[in-house]
């Protein structure tokens, strides 16, 4: 009578131990798929120069400390509205605008050469006819030619300042 519960007890035994076996290895694949996942959903994308010779372009790793900063809030610089006589004379502009820079340190710069800049932007926009203003390829062009003039050095060997973009708030041709 020992010989019958020792015969059923075998079948049951490498039944639980194949279902432990089978378990455990359905457990490994998912999580080496889970983790293989996360490796390349996480990974950031390699830049093409970078793919070749295994090393980081420069252009990268500016991308990335401008990224570190990306956090910050916009810093934003209300100009005051511009009104311009177009040429050839007889319409005018009346437009307002906002920069936007990096931080804090450089919209202060900016604010202590607000008179050059100022005066920068009222030469370019009163050279500017409305019918290449009244087009947006135009009003594009303008936004590039101000930063542009914004960003030129405001004295011999000073440092140029950076727009990081110019917005048009307020655009009127009369």
């Amino acid at each position: 009578m020992s010989e019958k519960p020792k015969a059923e007890t075998e079948p049951t035994e490498k039944k639980s131990k194949s279902s432990l076996i089978i378990i455990i290895l359905l457990t490994l694949i998912l999580l080496g798929g889970a983790g293989a996942a996360y490796f390349f959903l996480t990974k950031p994308a390699v830049p093409a120069t970078a793919a070749h010779t295994g090393e980081a372009a420069p252009e990268a790793e500016a991308e990335a400390e401008e990224k570190h900063e990306e956090g910050a809030p916009p810093v934003f610089i209300d100009m005051e509205p511009y009104t311009v006589n177009l040429q050839p004379e007889g319409q005018f502009l009346q437009a307002s605008f906002n920069l936007q820079v990096k931080d804090e340190k450089v919209a202060e710069e900016i604010k202590l050469y607000m008179p050059q800049i100022r005066s920068r932007l009222l030469l370019l926009l009163s050279a500017k006819t409305a019918e290449e203003l009244s087009k947006q390829e135009g009003k594009t062009a303008l936004i590039t030619e101000m930063e542009e003039a914004i960003e030129k050095p405001f004295s011999k060997g000073a440092k140029p300042v950076k727009i990081d973009n110019v917005f048009i708030t307020s655009f009127v041709i009369q």
